[in-house]
């Protein structure tokens, strides 16, 4: 099971922000509208990166 996680790799609220140029309060809005998929950690929130490149595909794929 290890193995299925080697690859994975989470990013903070405020990497993904930047990543997306997008605000802190905007991916946190995400998360909680269940938009974007999240893991919490004690408290704070840390997203897969493949997530991200999912939003973007989705949201880019829903305005064309």
């Amino acid at each position: 099971m290890a193995k299925e996680f080697d690859d994975v790799r989470f990013l903070t609220v405020a990497e993904v922000a930047d990543m997306m140029r997008v605000s802190k309060m905007t991916v946190y809005r995400m998360v909680h509208a269940g938009e974007l998929p999240a893991i919490r950690f004690g408290r704070s929130f840390r997203v897969p990166e493949s997530a991200i490149a999912d939003a973007i595909t989705r949201n880019v794929a829903d305005s064309a």
